[in-house]
């Protein structure tokens, strides 16, 4: 019984940071940005970070790493000082490790922006890429 009342208190609670992250991002005009809706950017969140601010992985082939809720790459789109990188976010990539996702926002956009789109994320194009179609 213990059991089951943990898992709703924390079904509860990713509920709720689901819906505040998707306020933050309709807040900041993330809503049909490039045509992908809410829907798109909230499922990538989720299957590449887990909702995690603070999410890291340092372990691609390439050896570049991902950092923050949208799990922004060091080769592409940010300098972490240990791999080359275009750095076209033009940010350190620490700065995607934080609670205020409002420049992980800014640099999703540019991103998004490439001629890739959303499928830069391999975990959309895995989980997500079903919704591009749905005409949210």
């Amino acid at each position: 019984m213990r059991s089951i009342l943990i898992i709703c208190l924390l079904g509860c609670f990713f509920a709720a940071y689901e819906c505040g992250l998707a306020r933050k991002l309709k807040a900041e005009g993330m809503d049909g940005f490039h045509g992908y809706s809410l829907a798109n950017w909230v499922c990538m969140a989720e299957h590449e970070s887990n909702f995690n601010t603070q999410a890291f992985n340092g372990k691609n082939d390439n050896g570049s790493s991902d950092y923050g809720i949208f799990q922004i790459n060091s080769k592409w789109w940010c300098k972490n000082n240990s791999s080359p990188s275009a750095n076209a976010c033009n940010t350190m990539c620490s700065r995607f490790l934080d609670d205020n996702i409002s420049d992980d926002i800014t640099c999703a956009k540019r991103v998004v922006k490439d001629p890739n789109g959303m499928s830069a994320w391999v975990a959309w194009v895995r989980h997500c890429r079903y919704l591009a179609s749905c005409n949210l």
